[in-house]
């Protein structure tokens, strides 16, 4: 099996589109138009993928921003956002350079690992982008039931008011949550959700907008809480120990809000050359990074100016906001919406990783390999193995996030595992390769020093967000949580 799984890789076919492109090597049929590499024409330019990175840039991560500051304070939060707006920026323009030398291209993430890293990196690295996109996925679905149930709870407390008990189980929203990505799983490849990344994106800002001109309305009218530059006070809001864990944890919530490198490899793979790709990527990735770096910046500190040290896990969830009532009903359907589409972003390197490994193993099974069109004359066609995985990842994602509903704990924890291996190391590592930087020159010392750093802020976030869960599971009980 590792073979064949490496063999997969090198024949770059270990992630976004396999699963098209196991079943149409040539792009599709009919003489459809084909890159230079033999696959599918590829149309993306500055703007679609921009739509891809703030499609998976602006999620669930923003909703946590003004409680993340809150627990740094007014110095270190603010600084915080710009350093890991910036390192992510900075290593995406070296792992967009690692995209293409010459040819052939590097469609995934982990065709250009084995081209420039190759070995045990090249396994280090699936396991990491893989548990990843899984974990996001069931971070998303968790987000996506909240805000839904939110809607519910927004209504109830406009008729019943503020007092009332309002609180809904979450499961049932998972569940259809789960229902409408089993429907959205079924479209083949990355190239066919532009459009469904262009609405997300729409969506992302709109709710992001709506809770910073909230946060504004809340700041200006007075009725804020008590805001320090340290932030939550020890002795005060939480005893000293809980305040490092929170900190620490506050670190990956951050991390987590900037994380896509795991798919740039990906999403610079839809994209039309000439221009050159790298260049059209670090375009896209400068516009970007530095649009959703405005809306967190505004997001986080508004947030904190508005709710002060106690400022909620989940901005539009938690109930700071009451009125306009219709306004957080429609922030929380833009999150649902977004979140829709950004689910499948961070997937369907998954389901094509998949689809293509088993159609390389097992090319003469028509369940694995055959193409049912829907309607006739239509480009649209069925795949039992597609639709019979990608459903049942979706009812596993679906059930773990009923499992372990923790919205801060959770996104805390992605970003810790994420952040440091597939946003530095990797690119780092790649980029040394490729420029082929010789040991203990003053960048090479400078590049390393960066990974160490980005290192030892990811394992201390791991650990805190694991406190978390631990204490969470203290009183949880499963399949019984309310929003």
């Amino acid at each position: 099996m590792a073979k064949d799984v490496e063999m997969a890789v090198r024949n770059g076919d270990g992630g976004g589109g396999g699963g098209y492109y196991a079943t149409h090597p040539h792009g599709g049929a009919g003489g459809e138009d084909v890159d230079d590499d033999g696959k599918q024409r590829r149309t993306g330019n500055v703007w679609t993928a921009s739509a891809h990175i703030i499609t998976a840039v602006i999620g669930s991560g923003v909703l946590s921003l003004a409680w993340a500051t809150a627990q740094l304070g007014w110095v270190v939060g603010p600084v915080t956002l710009m350093l890991f707006a910036l390192i992510t920026y900075y290593t995406s323009g070296l792992l967009a350079d690692c995209y293409r030398t010459g040819d052939p291209r590097c469609h995934t993430s982990l065709v250009a690992v084995l081209k420039y890293a190759g070995g045990w990196q090249v396994w280090s690295c699936g396991v990491f982008q893989y548990v990843n996109l899984v974990g996001t996925a069931i971070g998303y679905t968790i987000t996506a039931s909240i805000s839904a149930a939110a809607v519910h709870k927004a209504n109830c407390y406009h008729k019943n008011g503020h007092d009332a008990d309002c609180g809904v189980y979450d499961t049932t929203y998972m569940i259809v949550f789960g229902v409408v990505q089993i429907f959205f799983s079924m479209l083949p490849n990355f190239s066919d959700l532009s459009w469904l990344s262009i609405l997300a994106a729409v969506m992302s800002f709109s709710y992001s907008t709506i809770a910073v001109g909230l946060s504004l309305a809340r700041t200006i009218s007075g009725a804020t809480g008590k805001t320090t530059l340290t932030g939550v006070e020890v002795g005060v809001d939480v005893t000293s120990a809980q305040k490092i864990w929170l900190a620490f944890q506050a670190l990956g919530d951050i991390a987590f809000a900037y994380s896509y490198s795991m798919i740039l490899i990906e999403i610079q793979d839809t994209v039309k050359s000439p221009p050159a790709e790298n260049k059209t990527m670090k375009k896209a990735t400068l516009l970007g990074v530095s649009t959703t770096t405005a809306f967190y910046m505004l997001c986080g500190c508004l947030g904190y100016a508005a709710f002060g040290n106690a400022a909620p896990g989940n901005m539009l969830t938690g109930f700071g906001f009451y009125e306009p009532y219709w306004l957080i009903d429609f922030a929380n359907v833009c999150i649902v919406v977004h979140l829709v589409g950004a689910y499948q972003v961070f997937c369907q390197p998954i389901f094509a990783a998949v689809e293509t490994f088993a159609a390389r193993r097992w090319p003469g099974s028509e369940f694995i390999t055959r193409e049912r069109p829907v309607v006739a004359g239509r480009s649209f066609s069925v795949n039992m193995f597609r639709l019979t995985w990608r459903t049942a990842f979706v009812v596993v994602s679906t059930v773990l996030a009923i499992v372990m509903p923790f919205f801060n704990d959770i996104l805390g924890f992605l970003g810790a595992v994420g952040f440091w291996p597939l946003t530095v190391y990797y690119p780092v590592e790649m980029y040394i390769r490729q420029r082929r930087i010789q040991r203990y020159t003053s960048r090479w010392v400078a590049l390393q020093t960066l990974s160490l750093l980005c290192f030892l802020v990811s394992l201390a976030s791991a650990v805190a967000s694991i406190e978390g869960v631990s204490e969470s599971l203290k009183h949880y009980v499963p399949f019984k949580t309310k929003s």
